[in-house]
């Protein structure tokens, strides 16, 4: 259960159809959207707050845009390879990736609003589709993979708020 004070609201439902799911968290950040996005804007952060990944590298040349791609080490639910890559880049409001995230593939967008100069408001949306075999997953997955996501934006936001 996420705690009352972690700032964290679920908006939205999730929803399924056939092999997908899409939901969404929001969380407010005691941080200034510029810190919060450079911070989100280097996925080698990714295994700092996300517990289920030991190692995220970049794997094309140059500086984070459009484009750039990522290769991470997944320990959870099993060990697995991933590859993703830099769909929207634009600082500081909007990142997203495209690629694999677990046994499913998809897109997780990070959308930053500042409420104020030192509060950042943080919508995640995940959309995320299950190779045929696991189409159940989808249907039934979309809670637990949902609340897991939730625990990995309260270490996001500790981290980001201690600094």
């Amino acid at each position: 259960m996420i705690s009352a004070d972690s700032g964290l609201t679920s908006t939205g439902h999730i929803t399924t159809e056939g092999r997908t799911m899409r939901f969404d968290n929001t969380l407010s950040i005691n941080a200034p959207v510029d810190d919060v996005f450079a911070y989100l804007a280097q996925p080698e952060n990714l295994p700092r707050w996300n517990y289920a990944l030991s190692h995220t590298e970049k794997t094309s040349p140059g500086p984070i845009s459009v484009g750039a791609t990522y290769r991470q080490t997944r320990t959870i639910p099993r060990p697995a390879e991933e590859h993703f890559r830099i769909t929207a880049y634009e600082p500081p409001k909007l990142l997203t990736m495209e690629g694999d995230f677990g046994p499913f593939t998809g897109t997780t967008s990070y959308q930053l609003t500042p409420l104020d100069r030192y509060t950042t408001r943080l919508v995640n949306v995940f959309h995320l589709t299950a190779p045929g075999a696991l189409k159940p997953i989808a249907a039934i997955g979309g809670a637990p993979v949902k609340h897991a996501v939730a625990k990995n934006l309260t270490v996001l936001k500790r981290i980001l708020e201690s600094q």
